[in-house]
């Protein structure tokens, strides 16, 4: 519900990589040396960088991921780990930091909690990803929780996180 309405308040095409659907394996040894053969030899076109290139061309991101045990589920980590690809996505100087070579100036996270999020490590990690490799000077999150709690009133917790969103974008 969230992320669909902050979409709502975007331009432009969205396309969308549900990673339930999707099921981006983890980068393991072996993975990671296939990769680093495909990259090293050029072959940007070939589909295990799919989820790169279609990162590397978004003009805003927007990433909705529920808090699991203070962060994210590890789809999540699969795909950050698939489009983090060097030599696409990003490059190294010759001061050995890194620099984006995506579009996107633009992210938005979108979380919903059953419990307190006394720490947003998920958001956290992302948005350390997102500038270190990226440098995407603008990263926002947006955040319902207590959504499970005894005393708690979901609508209500939700109605105050759209009205955020709309906040936002007035």
């Amino acid at each position: 519900i969230l992320a669909k309405h902050l979409l709502s308040k975007l331009q432009g095409q969205v396309e969308e990589v549900n990673l339930e659907r999707e099921a981006i394996p983890a980068l393991n040894g072996e993975r990671l040396k296939q990769r680093l053969e495909i990259l090293s030899a050029g072959k940007f076109d070939d589909p295990m960088l799919r989820y790169a290139r279609q990162f590397k061309e978004a003009d805003t991101i927007v990433i909705a991921a529920p808090y699991y045990d203070l962060s994210f589920p590890s789809a999540l980590k699969n795909y950050l780990e698939a489009v983090d690809c060097v030599g696409l996505t990003f490059y190294y100087d010759e001061k050995e930091e890194a620099q984006t070579l995506i579009k996107a100036k633009k992210l938005y996270y979108v979380s919903t909690g059953g419990g307190k999020m006394k720490k947003k490590f998920g958001f956290d990690y992302v948005k350390a990803v997102m500038e270190e490799f990226y440098h995407i000077p603008h990263i926002k999150g947006f955040f319902a929780e207590k959504l499970d709690l005894k005393d708690s009133e979901p609508k209500a917790i939700m109605c105050r996180a759209l009205a955020n969103i709309d906040g936002y974008f007035e």
